[in-house]
């Protein structure tokens, strides 16, 4: 591993004013670190935002939403019971997302902004076109875990489960840096790589996730959280799907469906979602908007069992919140 330096600012402020190209920013370390020895990732220093506690944990308050620290681990979310009777779809979708060990190190900012498990992008020995080279080695190599909708250049696909569950309530993110703060929603963290944007996320080189809301409104939403694995527990999603609607007399209404695993964002089905609005959840209509969440789906030579997974897991989840 190249040598670095390494910085424990004692400020939001300060962590912003020590990030930079050469900079990067680390909490549990979970991604990074891996990157790192891979020689993937060779920053001049580790930017360590573990000594602000002030990041770190959950509140909500009462007609302002739930607020949630980017430096809370992930664990804390998972196995609070306070928590689940708020937003039961996190815990649900964070209880398969790693082993035990890397759930209590890894933090809900570090989880959301994790980069692709794309082998060839991991592979030092690939020059990949996201690390800026001139091709993805994926399109025509080993593509069985890649992206099946909304791909360019790029057809690596979005590896986090929280995102999805977070996108399906309307999530925002707080983001500081050294101009300023700003709010975005979380699914405009998120960009496909495409011309000369060879990067998965839009956060600022100097900028700091801080916090993710959610609007009070949107709790009121009843969700669910499926995935589907290569192996039974603690693996990437070769497809995961969050769904979250208001369900009244059995018609779905202000419905979500989001897609992990699928493309190289988070993907929310809208197409899907139209077709439910207003309409009972039986089971022809989850079928309806099983397809239409997939009716845009491009599988390369080895990814189409993701589209038949998909479109049942869709189905599922959507059958699963007329039954609650």
């Amino acid at each position: 591993m190249k040598p670095f330096g390494y910085a424990r600012p004692r400020s939001v402020a300060e962590a912003t004013r020590l990030l930079g190209d050469d900079a990067v920013a680390i909490a549990g370390g979970t991604d990074q670190l891996g990157l790192m020895k891979s020689g993937i990732a060779v920053p001049e220093r580790l930017v360590s935002l573990s000594g602000l506690t002030d990041l770190d944990g959950w509140t909500r308050e009462r007609g302002k939403g739930l607020r949630i620290g980017a430096l809370t681990p992930l664990t804390d979310l998972e196995t609070s019971a306070g928590f689940a009777r708020i937003l039961p779809v996190v815990p649900q979708a964070l209880a398969l997302a790693a082993t035990p060990q890397l759930r209590t190190m890894g933090t809900v900012g570090g989880n959301l902004l994790q980069k692709t498990r794309c082998w060839y992008y991991r592979d030092e020995a690939f020059p990949c076109w996201l690390k800026g080279g001139t091709r993805c080695f994926a399109l025509e190599g080993d593509n069985r875990h890649h992206a099946v909708l909304g791909a360019e250049e790029c057809v690596s696909a979005s590896p986090s489960d929280l995102a999805p569950a977070l996108i399906a309530y309307d999530a925002s993110v707080e983001l500081r840096g050294a101009r300023g703060g700003r709010t975005i929603a979380l699914a405009d963290l998120y960009q496909a790589p495409h011309g000369a944007k060879r990067a998965e996320h839009t956060i600022r080189a100097t900028e700091v996730l801080t916090a993710v809301r959610i609007p009070e409104a949107a709790l009121a939403r009843r969700a669910t959280f499926l995935k589907a694995m290569d192996r039974k527990a603690w693996s990437f999603a070769v497809v995961s799907v969050s769904v979250a609607a208001r369900v009244r007399d059995g018609k779905a209404r202000d419905v979500r469906i989001v897609l992990g695993g699928v493309a190289p964002i988070p993907w929310r089905a809208r197409s899907a979602e139209t077709i439910l609005e207003g309409r009972a959840l039986d089971d022809a209509t989850c079928r309806a908007a099983a397809d239409g969440a997939f009716a845009d789906a491009e599988p390369l030579k080895d990814n189409g069992h993701k589209v038949t997974i998909g479109r049942e897991l869709v189905r599922r989840a959507l059958r699963s919140l007329a039954d609650a």
